[in-house]
């Protein structure tokens, strides 16, 4: 049965919409990746940032949403003087010291 003729019976009901219903294939749902209960929010976002976010993202071997929710928890940890800072960023500042730039 092709989507067309799903949506007709779907929208003509009777005894079919329950057959149709039958007639479908069980979908796995995805796993959570955490045990944390979280909240869905929408976030309008420029085309090209949310390029440069999902590039980050992906370099990074993680989801978009993962990274954004990484990137606020750091955010909010900065606000209460609990900052999380990334290895990348600490050796990053530690090259810099070691070897100042002639100004």
């Amino acid at each position: 049965m092709n989507r067309e003729d799903a949506t007709r019976q779907f929208h003509e009901g009777g005894d079919r919409l329950a057959e149709l219903v039958d007639d479908g294939q069980p979908v796995g749902l995805p796993t959570p990746d955490t045990d944390v209960p979280m909240v869905s929010r929408s976030v309008r976002l420029p085309l090209d940032t949310y390029e440069r976010v999902r590039a980050v993202a992906e370099a990074r071997g993680l989801g978009v949403t993962t990274l954004m929710r990484q990137w606020i928890e750091a955010g909010l940890a900065d606000l209460d003087d609990s900052a999380t800072v990334s290895l990348a960023d600490v050796r990053r500042a530690l090259a810099a010291l070691a070897h100042p730039t002639a100004a």
